[in-house]
């Protein structure tokens, strides 16, 4: 394809601050769609987060498990899993956040804003998605890295749509800016990205262990955050349901791609 093509003449470094720009990007588009639908219930949305849950977990072994075992065998790979589940619940029990049905987390949530621990969870569970696009890139596979980048970026919409709505159940008081919330906790994406770039590239050989390492938080994310909050009001089967179509997608995008 003429655009990979182009691309190609990148450095890493660069194509990594434009996979943030984008995924980001796609953030805003979903965010700012509250604007435009209100109320989107909540059988859609749980549905819409099964489907980023399911893309997420898809992209972790298509675009960072598998390539990172390709590039320096099982043991980094797996060393890279672990670190970042533990990097991620470590997080989770020492950064006070909110989540919007089970409740305050963290030591001394109580003392802090419900706002500020909302788009402090929201950061945590954006963080791994920045990463693992600029690890990606950084890789120097662009191909792959443009895979992963879509597919992150496809999961970012309904789920920039789904942080603004949320927004709203925490006290943001007008519907502008429950939006500029969602496009707020998007953007830890870009500098994440550009830092997985720029670290892949100065140690070379952290590169299968910081793909390890995002697939992980991934992982963990998709685990810990994202399928309990879409079980929690009784839509099960609808975001299953999700989660088999965004597997479906970046499949299809995986194979379509090349």
């Amino acid at each position: 394809m003429p655009f990979l093509t182009s691309l190609s003449n990148w450095s890493p470094v660069a194509l990594g601050l434009f996979g943030g720009i984008v995924i980001t990007l796609m953030n805003v588009v979903g965010a700012l769609a509250v604007l435009v639908w209100r109320k989107p219930s909540v059988k859609f949305l749980d549905t819409a987060l099964g489907f980023a849950a399911g893309v997420m977990l898809a992209a972790s072994f298509t675009s960072l498990i598998l390539p990172g075992i390709n590039y320096g065998g099982i043991g980094p790979v797996l060393v890279g899993i672990a670190l970042g589940a533990l990097l991620l619940d470590w997080s989770d029990r020492v950064i006070p956040h909110l989540h919007v049905i089970k409740g305050p987390e963290g030591p001394q949530a109580a003392r802090i804003r419900g706002i500020w621990l909302f788009i402090l969870a929201i950061t945590l569970h954006n963080m791994p998605e920045g990463l693992a696009v600029g690890v990606g890139f950084g890789a120097g596979d662009v191909p792959n890295a443009v895979k992963l980048m879509l597919a992150i970026g496809i999961q970012n919409i309904p789920e920039g749509l789904s942080v603004a709505v949320s927004a709203l159940c925490v006290g943001m008081g007008t519907y502008f800016y429950a939006a500029v919330a969602g496009i707020r906790a998007g953007l830890v994406e870009i500098p994440l990205a550009l830092f997985g770039a720029i670290a892949v590239q100065i140690a070379q050989p952290i590169l299968p262990y910081a793909m390890g390492f995002a697939a992980g938080a991934m992982l963990w994310v998709i685990s810990d955050e994202i399928v309990p909050e879409t079980h929690r009001n009784g839509h099960e089967r609808l975001a299953t349901f999700g989660i088999m179509a965004g597997v479906i997608v970046m499949l299809f995008l995986d194979v379509t791609l090349g």
